[in-house]
């Protein structure tokens, strides 16, 4: 049974491409891991990846019920992951309130920065922004 599931719930992976691209989104390298690794293992292996956009765009497009995400923590298919895949799983589409889009990755939303913090990393990008400057003085003109 556990093999026929596995087999199903690839199949339920591949099938996301196809709805997905009903909404105008396209998530072809997930589809590749799929084919490549098999949908439980993709799974797996996404659910910890930190910069994945699929769930992103199905957040805009109000589709998260189309998110490898929903159907690893349906009842059909829990059986085939841990308890932690399971419980990252539900993390994840419990917080998609706190996500924002930056430069196609998910990211927390970050509290903002303590004045000290703030204070450094001022210097920190003047000291780099000297330093490029210096770079751009010493190279000699062709």
């Amino acid at each position: 049974m556990n093999r026929t599931l596995k087999a199903k719930f690839h199949g339920e992976m591949l099938a996301l491409y196809d709805h997905c691209a009903r909404i105008g989104f396209r998530p072809v390298l997930f589809r590749r891991l799929v084919i490549l690794k098999g949908g439980v293992e993709a799974a797996r292996e996404l659910v910890f990846k930190p910069g994945t956009t699929g769930l992103e765009r199905l957040i805009e497009a109000k589709r998260t019920d189309l998110s490898m995400e929903a159907a690893m923590t349906s009842a059909q298919y829990r059986c085939l992951f841990s308890p932690l895949e399971i419980k990252e799983a539900a993390k994840r589409l419990e917080g998609i309130a706190t996500r924002e889009r930056s430069r196609g990755r998910l990211m927390a939303t970050a509290s903002p920065l303590s004045k000290q913090d703030a204070a450094k990393q001022d210097a920190a990008n003047q000291h780099v922004a000297k330093q490029d400057a210096a770079k751009q003085d010493v190279q000699e003109p062709l």
